[in-house]
């Protein structure tokens, strides 16, 4: 292991070409200061009370003064963005992912869960797994040869060239743990060679499993006789192995003072090496019972159900980790620092298209006599190993019972109906997000929605504050406002996804506010000032207390992602729109009093159906001036004009005789 710079990303050599896209993207540029506070202020007048906000504003004003601190950090930040591709990036990953001491699994790594698989015998399930392992080896085949085509941006400002980096993490990098931080490791080719071996996960064991034997890569055939021989081997309950997968469940800080235990032994070393330079992890998994629902599915893949299942089935410092249950539960848990949701989506979307087919059509396996057996890992485990062991067990069985998830798929309309009121998908969406945790709670909250910023070098995300001033407005209306017409909540909803595609927008061309403030806050930091009265505000840090942390992950075949809170008394919200219905994955703790995932789902339903029914009620035209002609039967009368008549919206207005 090459030495490393605590916190920061080491990545491998990039091809000429690789580097001429990167550099013919935009840097992200630094949001004006007073831009900044004003909107800050803006988004949190609202989420406080009168006397919060008033000492709020004279912070901030003080901070933004002409001459004062925070010109001077703004200055400081603009120059680092003339030295820097991205002058948020280090910043960004080290406080979002690499500080955090809070376990990876639930509380970190989303994991995307595939269609339901029909397995009817054993070997259909390793069949598969040969075929996901053969997709997994081609697509890397397109990432060595930088020939994976260019994203371009959908939604909002259409058509711009995104940043690519990201996909050149998937199969090359490791979280390596740390007692204060983490340190997100690309492999170096001029350090090391390419991979050239995946871990296989199988009842608590490890094997490595060589992708190329004698210059040749393995064809499925031959992935399929490998990964037989794996099963056997695991089923030897005499060289069974302790679950040291399971240390990697644990606390970032515990899990790195017991690596630093392993690491004493020889034996160890080399296991770790093997697993931190394997291209992923392929987890073969027991079943867990018959019937899985799609939320049983979504808390085997995020947890693997603990001890007692498939918990210490795992290797959470690995980026991709792709799940393969005996009984067809099957997805990818992913460790989220080194790319985002998208990335995730067009790798498995990739792998699943290729795979399309039910495994009894796969190939069959066939005795290759010249393949050597796959090589299980080995670790020596003191009684200090086995206690830590226990202990992680311990944590990770409590992290299972307090997960409360609920998988719901909305089948009343989808995208479809929303696009036919010519209103983004995702900013009505984030609208009945934002009436349904009103009707929850009688309160707004933070909200994190994530926004792509892959339209400058190394872009990696910031927030789309949903939570804004229009939207309380809205959803006040919605459920308080007894005197409201339709016409007056018509024209709220109406503001609120005007408000909400704009602060989109805005997010999107490096524009919002939290990066820009995460920056300031960074530079004062390293400049020594100690913790400026800005950044130690309540406003502030309610501000980052999300309780609401939602994302956007939409997918062209039947799969949907989800992921745990990132508070203890908040929501995760992944939601995928389709046409005619759209799939939300609801996570929350049962710990906290203040949640519950099946009522919040309740709510959120209602409002979408809320919602709906008011965009579908028959719209008045605008009365304020109506001319009524009235024809008379009587020639005497002829035409008579009726000047701005008060009519209601039900009157007839037609032929009188």
């Amino acid at each position: 292991m090459p030495n490393l710079e605590k916190g920061k990303l080491v990545m491998r050599s990039e091809s000429f070409s690789s580097r001429h896209v990167l550099q013919a993207l935009p840097k992200l540029p630094v949001p004006n200061l007073k831009d900044t506070l004003d909107r800050y202020l803006r988004c949190m007048k609202h989420l406080l009370t009168e006397e919060q906000f008033n000492k709020t504003q004279n912070i901030v004003t003080q901070f933004g003064a002409p001459g004062g601190v925070g010109e001077l950090l703004q200055s400081k930040l603009t120059e680092r963005s003339e030295n820097a591709a991205n002058w948020v990036y280090d910043y960004w990953l080290n406080d979002m992912y690499l500080n955090n001491r809070l376990a990876l699994p639930v509380n970190s790594s989303p994991a995307m869960v595939f269609p339901q698989q029909n397995f009817k015998a054993p070997i259909d399930s390793l069949r598969f797994a040969a075929h996901l392992i053969s997709g997994v080896l081609e697509y890397k085949t397109h990432l060595d040869d930088r020939d994976l085509p260019v994203d371009y941006a959908r939604g909002q400002l259409a058509g711009t060239r995104l940043c690519m980096e990201q996909y050149y993490r998937l199969f090359t990098s490791y979280r390596l743990p740390g007692p204060e931080r983490d340190t997100l490791v690309a492999q170096e080719s001029s350090v090391m060679p390419e991979p050239e071996h995946i871990i296989v996960a199988c009842k608590n064991q490890f094997f490595v499993l060589d992708v190329m034997i004698n210059f040749r890569q393995l064809n499925q055939r031959d992935l399929l006789t490998q990964l037989e021989k794996i099963v056997k081997m695991a089923d030897n309950e005499e060289e069974q192995l302790p679950p040291i997968g399971l240390l990697t469940s644990d606390g970032r800080t515990e899990w790195a003072e017991s690596r630093s235990v392993l690491m004493r032994e020889s034996t160890n070393r080399d296991s770790l090496d093997m697993i931190e330079r394997c291209l992923c992890l392929v987890c073969l998994d027991d079943a867990s019972g018959p019937e899985l629902s799609d939320t049983q599915r979504a808390m085997l893949m995020l947890h693997g159900g603990g001890l007692t299942k498939n918990g210490g089935n795992r290797w959470y410092d690995k980026p991709m980790q792709f799940i393969v249950g005996a009984d067809g539960c099957c997805g990818v848990v992913c460790e989220h620092s080194a790319f985002e949701g998208i990335v995730l989506v067009q790798c498995t979307e990739y792998l699943l298209k290729c795979m399309i087919g039910s495994p009894s059509k796969l190939i069959r396996a066939a005795s290759v006599s010249e393949l050597p057996a796959p090589r299980r890992l080995r670790w020596k485990c003191t009684p200090e190993i086995h206690k830590l062991i226990t202990s992680a067990a311990d944590k990770l069985q409590r992290m299972v019972k307090n997960l409360d998830i609920n998988v719901h798929k909305f089948h009343d309309y989808g995208k479809g109906f929303i696009k036919k009121q010519k209103m983004s998908p995702d900013a009505y969406i984030q609208l009945a997000l934002q009436l349904g945790f009103y009707r929850c709670h009688g309160r707004p909250v933070s909200t994190y929605e994530s926004a792509s910023l892959r339209r400058f070098q190394q872009g990696r995300v910031d927030n789309i504050r949903s939570a804004t001033p229009e939207a309380f407005a809205f959803v006040k209306a919605m459920t308080e406002g007894k005197n409201s017409t339709s016409v007056e909540k018509m024209e709220l909803l109406k503001g609120a996804i005007t408000a909400q595609t704009s602060y989109t927008r805005l997010a999107i061309t490096g524009m919002a506010i939290d990066n820009h403030l995460l920056g300031l806050r960074e530079i004062a930091h390293e400049m020594k000032m100690g913790k400026l009265e800005m950044f130690k505000d309540e406003a502030y840090l309610i501000s980052n207390q999300f309780v609401l942390s939602t994302s956007q992950v939409p997918t062209t075949v039947e799969m949907f992602c989800c992921y745990g809170p990132v508070v203890p008394n908040g929501y995760g919200v992944c939601y995928n729109p389709q046409s005619d219905h759209i799939i939300f994955s609801v996570s929350s703790f049962h710990e906290s009093q203040q949640t519950c995932s099946a009522e919040f789902v309740k709510c959120l339903a209602q409002g979408l159906r809320d919602i709906r029914d008011l965009c579908s009620c028959r719209q008045p035209v605008d009365l304020s001036r109506v001319y009524v002609v009235i024809s008379c039967s009587r020639p005497l009368y002829g035409w008579a004009i009726l000047e701005e008549l008060p009519v209601q919206p039900d009157w007839v207005i037609g032929n009188v005789s």
